[in-house]
């Protein structure tokens, strides 16, 4: 049976792929592949090791399909979204979308179809992005603290401390509840005013 590279990839972690596996699966297996997952959690704007993992698999013959939820899964800009379709169908791996079904014909009008609706997924993209910032200025207009809240001086001093006295910045920063990053920023700007 042939396999097929089944891309479930959600943007954050707050999210779950279980709503897109279950319609991926069954796609898989309703064109006769047997489906291997690749399961991803990241923004489609950022880099993602999992689909580069699955386009050596395609790029290597080990899959002979892909199937997606929907193309924005793949890559939210057009050139993107067009760039990885036609090259899995130079390759000669068909790209299968659950919400897509255009995607599962060939012809001559096939590529002109991925561009028209890589442009839509852009535009959505671009749309939401909008909406993110104009609600983003909403908020502050209307005086509420936007991003996380400030870290405890109290807990960044005794960080500090803690690192001057030989523990690592990881490990003081996880003792004392802090991210990393804004132990070492914290740190920086220590170093940078008694310096």
């Amino acid at each position: 049976m042939p396999t097929a590279a089944a891309y479930i990839r959600v943007s954050t972690d707050r999210q779950t792929v279980e709503n897109q596996k279950a319609e991926v699966l069954q796609l898989c297996r309703a064109r006769g592949y047997a489906p291997i997952i690749y399961e991803e959690v990241e923004s489609a704007a950022k880099a993602r090791p999992v689909l580069d993992g699955l386009m050596a698999d395609v790029r290597a013959g080990r899959v002979q399909a892909v199937v997606v939820w929907a193309l924005d899964r793949l890559h939210r800009s057009m050139t993107g979204a067009i760039n990885m379709v036609l090259e899995c169908d130079r390759l000669g791996v068909p790209v299968l979308s659950v919400r897509e079904g255009w995607l599962d014909t060939s012809g001559p009008v096939r590529p002109l179809l991925v561009a028209i609706f890589g442009w839509v997924a852009q535009q959505e993209r671009e749309r939401l992005i909008e909406r993110t910032k104009a609600g983003i200025e909403r908020a502050r207009r209307e005086g509420k603290t936007i991003g996380r809240p400030p870290a405890s001086q109290v807990l960044l001093h005794s960080a500090r401390d803690l690192v001057a006295a030989g523990t690592p910045v990881a490990a003081a920063a996880r003792a004392k509840g802090l991210s990393r990053s804004t132990l070492q920023r914290f740190l920086a700007r220590q170093t940078a005013c008694n310096g």
